[in-house]
């Protein structure tokens, strides 16, 4: 016999065993939409939600069904860089798995090096592209649908940089500062339709892109990635509920 925490009941093994079957099949019945699935971080944050029960539409422009030996993952190779693209995008989902309870919003890229005086237009427009106008594009294709559904998580990944940026960076912590305004503004306009809005600001993560690009680097000071992945799906489960227009500090040993 098993008893549940602040109820009155007492459940036979029967009843947990039946109780437990609803809460598995009412967690399978939740949709992810991850952008970057198949990146350093996207393969960890893809597992972690299948693991945790949640069916997965993976987009990046090369991705496969085969990255992820999963019968609740699908495969969407899209490029998010235009609005088109990101309506696309969710409708296909809608389409083949019937909802997106949950935007999990990974692309971006980096560039660094040159102080804001060196830096050219195309660099920064391009940062801006990647870290805000990917974000753009995908928030307005998702965003409707949660509305007329009833509510959704949106979480996206920033950087230590977007609240503490540092020299040779300018136009990356720019962009990455501007996601953060993005999601708080989403947050505030969408809270009467039970959407959450969220944005981590991880320090450097442990990914292999960030080996090969620093390999002399003290890697004992960086951001497991498992972490992070951990972290939204927190962010996207019943535990996560209350929090929104929040941007989230997780900077690991380099603090």
């Amino acid at each position: 016999m098993f008893s549940l925490p602040g109820a009155s009941v007492i459940l036979r093994a029967g009843d947990r065993e039946r109780q437990l079957m609803m809460e598995v099949k009412g967690m399978a019945e939740k949709v992810a939409l991850v952008t970057g699935a198949s990146g350093g971080l996207g393969t960890h944050v893809t597992k972690a939600l299948l693991d945790a029960g949640f069916s997965v539409a993976g987009v990046a422009p090369g991705i496969r069904a085969s990255d992820f030996t999963h019968p609740q993952f699908r495969a969407l190779p899209v490029t998010i860089d235009s609005l088109d693209a990101a309506k696309k995008a969710a409708e296909t989902v809608i389409a083949q798995l019937g909802r997106i309870d949950v935007l999990a919003h990974l692309v971006g890229g980096f560039a660094g090096g040159q102080t804001v005086a060196e830096t050219d237009d195309g660099t920064f427009q391009r940062m801006f592209d990647m870290n805000v106008g990917s974000a753009f594009h995908i928030l307005r294709g998702v965003i409707p649908h949660m509305r007329a559904a009833g509510g959704g998580r949106i979480i996206a990944i920033g950087s230590r940089a977007a609240e503490d940026p540092g020299p040779g960076v300018g136009a990356y912590s720019a962009s990455k500062a501007a996601l953060v305004s993005l999601v708080r503004t989403v947050a505030r306009e969408n809270k009467d339709a039970w959407i959450t809005a969220n944005v981590i600001l991880p320090g450097t993560m442990d990914t292999p892109g960030n080996r090969q690009a620093m390999p002399g680097a003290d890697r004992s000071q960086w951001v497991d990635p498992g972490s992070v992945a951990s972290l939204i799906v927190w962010l996207a489960g019943d535990g996560g509920k209350d929090v929104t227009g929040a941007a989230i500090p997780v900077y690991g040993g380099g603090l």
